[in-house]
């Protein structure tokens, strides 16, 4: 499955993705809100495990295209966290280069109108670790909702550790019905399945 507006492309991964995806998780800028950046053979790793969760779940995490401009500017999309299978999350990471100009919000925008639309979910919910102010914003600006009782301790990180606490936001498809409206590219959003 193809998802494209005007600006951006969601696709499937391709073998030459994973070399963009290690420069991505290599980047300290990048991953200053992980516990560390990741060796290649550890991105490897996390693009299999993505993979994996498209082939299992029929959405997941895509490859995000800017045409134009880079065959690989990033990831975006819907995820089954690997210590929550209740839950699925709408997830970005970006290539330094591509922040401030509004690709996450649209891809990330675009990933919740196919979790809606196409594969039937009723809550779509974002996590980071309560230090990642951006990725907050970008959730905000998406219209989701945060309720203070629903944030966590992410479990794959020691008691205390400076990132551990996470905010939860989340989204209805109610409320997306709602919220779309605000995003005019989803008018010109094109699905080739």
């Amino acid at each position: 499955m193809i998802m494209e507006t005007n600006r951006i492309r969601l696709r499937p991964w391709k073998e030459e993705d994973l070399t963009g995806f290690r420069a991505l998780n290599a980047d300290t800028d990048v991953m200053r809100f992980f516990p560390a950046p990741l060796a290649p053979e550890d991105s490897d790793k996390l693009a299999a495990f993505f993979q994996a969760g498209m082939l299992r779940h029929g959405f997941g995490i895509w490859v995000l295209e800017l045409p134009g401009f880079s065959s690989f500017a990033g990831v975006v999309g819907l995820n089954v966290p690997s210590f929550n299978n209740s839950l699925v999350e709408v997830d970005w990471r970006l290539h330094k280069a591509f922040w401030g100009h509004g690709f996450a919000t649209e891809a990330a925008a675009v990933a919740l109108e196919a979790g809606f639309s196409l594969f039937s979910l009723e809550t779509i919910c974002s996590f980071t670790s309560r230090l990642n102010s951006p990725s907050e914003k970008v959730m905000q600006r998406l219209g989701m909702e945060h309720h203070p009782e629903d944030d966590f301790d992410h479990p794959a990180l020691p008691f205390g550790h400076p990132l551990s606490r996470h905010v939860l936001y989340r989204m209805t498809k109610q409320h997306w019905t709602d919220q779309r409206g605000k995003f005019s590219f989803l008018d010109r959003l094109q699905i080739h399945l």
